[in-house]
């Protein structure tokens, strides 16, 4: 059985053929890019139209790669990046650009929203919180999040703000868009935090709406991850170049899908992700919350089961970003001088696969350069849009390679934090499955292995964990599979890493140091960058 699979990240699609049989396969894949447009005020924006054209486009690509017809496809699902604010009309046109996740520009409606009060808990109305609390184990208590950007649209852009119909998220839209049907997945309700998770009141919770001033008209239906959506229409069929009437499924959010494709399918399993974010993801059979450490149990794509997740914002966005900036500037010049022959380059798949063979010459610990993660704020375990990413102790003998490498250490070092403070609330597995781009390279994967001290397994396609998890939800609603344990039969071990215990005197020292230069920095954060 054929499938399509769009893996909608933050800055690009990778469009997925799948053949779904005994085992799941990759058959081809294609990729486009779209615009992430940052605005002076904290905005961060994208273009649905860009979002089409890039799916219209690699939907197409496929065909050129592979024997399989249009006509084989059986079914079509999305894994989206979460948490915008895609405004549409009836006819599920947006009626601004979405707003991304990354978008924090809303401070003064998180203020009106949540942070005013007599009784305050981490900054946030007592009252407000408990409240929150009762419905669904969680609250709004991040200025990124979507109710924010909900209201900020309201305050700003009034005359925007008074067409709208309905609103989504970008899975949400993209099923609009194929389908004609305007519903969320129930894994995009929760992320909005007004989603009643009690037993026999699962749901929208109209009292939670008008709390933070959320028009419950604006709420749309709600389906399973594994529920089809609809139909493909005339006219997105037309787009893609598929046939009308394929089935849409619903699919769901990246962090709500990953561990799914990652094969953590039984309750206690842990996987870690290193994309654009980066988290630490258990599932279980009921919800947890750690308020203190902006931690909480959310929807999983299975019915009846919860992630508990703790997030980091910027994780290989960190490293796309020493690419660029310390790396890429002078990486021409230095294979030049190093006379690095066109074969010695093709072994590479890409610059980051070089980048990583160059840091493994660096010892563990990068000379005891220390790089903090927090490149566009952080959520876990500590909630601060004003934090940032530096460089700790840097030296006259400090090179380059010293520094590309703590940028990779800082990274495992965070989500070491987030595994212990998980640890400290529910039981996590000794064995941990890890996906996503950071986990195509064997010295990141080591480098995991030594600093948390746990077992680390990783997969084929561990980048396209999302996507697999997305072909399951498929699988699961056309009834191909009868189970979640049968859809981690499908997912095999590739390589499994263990702790050294040779590395784990300087790695323990500098995590404690780690640990450290986010209390001795916070209020310089903020009087650097408040806005």
């Amino acid at each position: 059985m054929y499938v399509i699979v769009y893996d909608f990240g933050t800055s690009a699609v990778k469009t997925c053929l799948f053949d779904i049989t005994t085992s799941i396969k990759l058959v081809c894949d294609s990729s486009a890019g779209y615009g992430l447009y940052v605005l002076e005020n904290g905005g961060v924006e994208q273009d649905t139209e860009e979002w089409w054209k890039a799916i219209t486009s690699t939907t197409k690509d496929l065909f050129t790669k592979t024997d399989v017809k249009p006509s084989e496809i059986a079914g079509i699902s999305f894994c989206t990046q979460m948490q915008s604010v895609v405004l549409v009309d009836k006819n599920g046109k947006a009626l601004r650009r979405p707003m991304n996740f990354l978008d924090n520009r809303a401070v003064n409606e998180f203020e009106d929203g949540i942070g005013k009060g007599l009784i305050k808990f981490s900054g946030c109305n007592l009252f407000k919180l408990l409240r929150n609390l009762l419905v669904n184990k969680t609250a709004s208590m991040s200025v990124k999040d979507p109710v924010y950007k909900y209201k900020w649209v309201e305050k700003n852009e009034p005359e925007i703000f008074e067409q709208v119909y309905k609103w989504l998220d970008v899975n949400d839209y993209l099923i609009a868009r194929c389908t004609g049907n305007i519903v969320r997945t129930v894994d995009s309700a929760f992320a909005t935090f007004l989603y009643d998770t009690r037993k026999g009141k699962e749901g929208w919770n109209v009292g939670l709406a008008k709390m933070y001033g959320v028009n419950p008209a604006h709420l749309p239906d709600l389906i399973e991850c594994s529920d089809k959506a609809g139909k493909l229409t005339a006219e997105a069929a037309s787009d893609l170049g598929l046939p009308e009437g394929i089935p849409v499924f619903g699919g769901g959010g990246d962090a709500t899908l990953t561990g799914i494709g990652a094969g953590c399918t039984k309750v206690g399993q842990t996987h870690i992700y290193i994309g654009t974010s980066g988290w630490v993801i258990t599932l279980m059979d009921h919800q947890a919350v750690d308020p203190m450490n902006s931690m909480t149990g959310v929807i999983a794509g299975l019915k009846g089961c919860y992630h508990y997740y703790a997030e980091l914002e910027t994780a290989g966005k960190c490293f796309e970003w020493v690419k660029d900036h310390i790396a890429l500037d002078e990486v021409g010049l230095y294979l030049k001088n190093k006379n690095v022959s066109e074969d010695h380059e093709s072994k590479y798949k890409s610059l980051y696969d070089y980048l990583s063979e160059e840091v493994s010459k660096v010892p563990p610990g990068a000379h005891g350069v220390i790089f903090t993660p927090w490149m566009h704020g952080n959520r876990s375990p500590f909630e601060d849009s004003c934090a940032a990413g530096m460089f700790f102790n840097l030296k006259l003998e400090t090179g380059k390679r010293d520094m590309i490498r703590s940028v990779l250490e800082g990274i495992c070092y965070h989500l070491r934090w987030l595994l212990e403070c998980e640890s400290a609330k529910i039981k996590t597995s000794d064995t941990i499955r890890f996906v996503g781009g950071g986990a195509l390279s064997p010295v990141t994967s080591q480098m995991l292995a030594d600093i948390t001290g746990r077992d680390i397994e990783t997969i084929d396609e561990p980048q396209e964990a999302g996507a697999i998890g997305a072909a399951l939800m498929i699988a699961l609603g056309m009834k191909i599979i009868d189970s979640p344990e049968t859809a981690q039969n499908l997912i095999p071990i590739k390589a499994v890493y263990h702790p050294n215990p040779d590395n784990r005197e300087v790695y323990d020292r500098n995590y404690q140091v780690f640990r450290r230069l986010y209390k001795s920095n916070a209020k310089n954060f903020k009087s650097l960058n408040r806005v």
